[in-house]
C-alpha cells in the first residue's frame, strides 16, 4: 500500500523530475522521509561538492606546475632547490625536509624533469575532466572517478613505501574520503535514474 501511494505521488507530480547538481536527491515521497534524513543527505551532498571542488583546485595546480616545470630549465630547478635546502640546513642541520630536497636536487636530471612534467600535466588533466563530469552530474564520471582515484591511491601507497613522505599519507586519506563520497553519490544518482525510468515506463499507455 505504501509503495502504491509512493508510486501514485511520483507518477502524478514528478514523472518529469531530473537531477540537478546542488540539490539533494529525494528518491521517495518527501512526505514519507523525515526532515532529519533529508538534511543529512543534503549535508553529505554539500560535502561531496566541496571535496570534488578541492580536487579540481588541486588538479589545476598540478597542470600549472607541470607547465611551469616544462618551461624552466633543469639547471634552474636544481639551483633553486639546492639554494632553498642549503639555507634551511644552515639553520637546522638535521632538517628532514631540507635533506630530502637537497638529495632530490642532486639527483634531478632531464629525464626526471620530463617524467614530472608528464605526470603533473596528465594527472591534472585527467582529474579536471573527472571533476567537471562529477559537478555536472554525468553518470559516466562516477565509475570512471572511482577507478582512476583507486589507481592513484594504489600508486601513492607504492610511492610511500619508498619515500615515506607524510604528504602522501595526507593526500591518500583525503582521496579515500572523496572515494567514499563519490560512491555514496553514485548510488543515489543510479537509484534516482532507475526510479525515474521505471515510473516513466509505467506511465506510458500499453
Amino acid at each position: 500500500m505504501d509503495f502504491l501511494l509512493a508510486y501514485q505521488h511520483w507518477s502524478v507530480v514528478d514523472t518529469r523530475a531530473s537531477y540537478h547538481v546542488g540539490q539533494p536527491l529525494i528518491l521517495i515521497n518527501p512526505r514519507n522521509k523525515s526532515i532529519a534524513e533529508r538534511m543529512r543527505e543534503q549535508r553529505v551532498h554539500q560535502i561531496f561538492e566541496i571535496s570534488v571542488a578541492l580536487k579540481g583546485i588541486h588538479a589545476a595546480i598540478e597542470c600549472v606546475s607541470g607547465m611551469l616545470l616544462a618551461l624552466i630549465g633543469t639547471s634552474t630547478v636544481t639551483t633553486i632547490a639546492d639554494t632553498l635546502a642549503q639555507d634551511e640546513l644552515r639553520e637546522e642541520p638535521h632538517d628532514p625536509v631540507a635533506t630530502t630536497l637537497l638529495h632530490w636536487a642532486q639527483g634531478f636530471s632531464g629525464a626526471t624533469k620530463n617524467f614530472y612534467t608528464f605526470y603533473l600535466i596528465s594527472h591534472g588533466v585527467i582529474k579536471l575532466g573527472l571533476v567537471v563530469g562529477l559537478l555536472r552530474g554525468k553518470l559516466w564520471s562516477y565509475p570512471a572517478s572511482l577507478v582512476v582515484l583507486g589507481l592513484f591511491i594504489i600508486y601513492q601507497m607504492y610511492r610511500f613505501s619508498y619515500t615515506h613522505g607524510l604528504g602522501l599519507i595526507v593526500l591518500t586519506v583525503f582521496d579515500i574520503v572523496v572515494l567514499g563520497l563519490i560512491w555514496h553519490e553514485y548510488q543515489l544518482v543510479r537509484c534516482h535514474q532507475l526510479g525515474s525510468g521505471d515510473l516513466s515506463n509505467r506511465s506510458q499507455p500499453f
